[in-house]
């Protein structure tokens, strides 16, 4: 099956919930305002394409390639991104909302989540060297064989990672988050 081929579209308000999405190439493509929750994305490439203010909610990315895309005011509840082509992967997150979204083992180097709201999204076992959490809650995140390796979490709140199970070299963290790499000893810091 031969795939469409989208160049330099915009989409507004479009309701994908209810009916297929088409299958292609967007290249350069703008979706504002769009439904997209619970949708089948499967096997799609989305290369320097924008999302604003879409509702991607529970839909289906398997083989789906993100190639320098941005989400900006987004909600991407329950994303399992590392079902994602992971050839050229690359993304940015601005404003969004990626509770219970998932990156396992993904290489992430130099991601940037700006002002989102990532709580108990997996980590797990990811490369987020460099990366920057400008803002972000990580309430209930999963760090566990993560490299952090030069990554800055000065204004994250509300992470818990340990140092002993994460590669943390030369990442940076506020004074007042020291309390996140010191949850596991269980003491209270006043």
């Amino acid at each position: 099956m031969s795939k469409n081929t989208f160049l330099d579209q915009d989409f507004q308000g479009e309701d994908y919930c209810n009916r297929v999405f088409p299958p292609g190439e967007y290249d350069n493509c703008t979706f504002i305002n769009c439904h997209f929750s619970n949708t089948d994305l499967s096997n799609n490439t989305f290369s320097e394409c924008q999302f604003i203010d879409c509702d991607m909610a529970n839909a289906v990315i398997k083989d789906t390639a993100f190639r320098d895309v941005i989400f900006k005011n987004c909600k991407l509840l329950g994303l399992q991104f590392d079902d994602c082509h992971s050839f050229l992967l690359s993304f940015q997150f601005d404003n969004c909302i990626l509770n219970y979204a998932s990156f396992y083992q993904l290489k992430l180097k130099k991601i940037f989540f700006k002002s989102c709201q990532l709580l108990e999204v997996d980590f797990s076992e990811c490369d987020l060297s460099q990366a920057r959490f400008g803002h972000c809650d990580l309430n209930g995140a999963v760090f566990n064989r993560t490299v952090l390796e030069k990554a800055d979490l000065k204004t994250a709140l509300n992470y818990s990672i340990d140092p002993a199970n994460n590669q943390v070299k030369k990442a940076k963290f506020s004074l007042t988050g020291i309390a996140g790499l010191l949850d596991k000893y269980d003491i209270s810091i006043e």
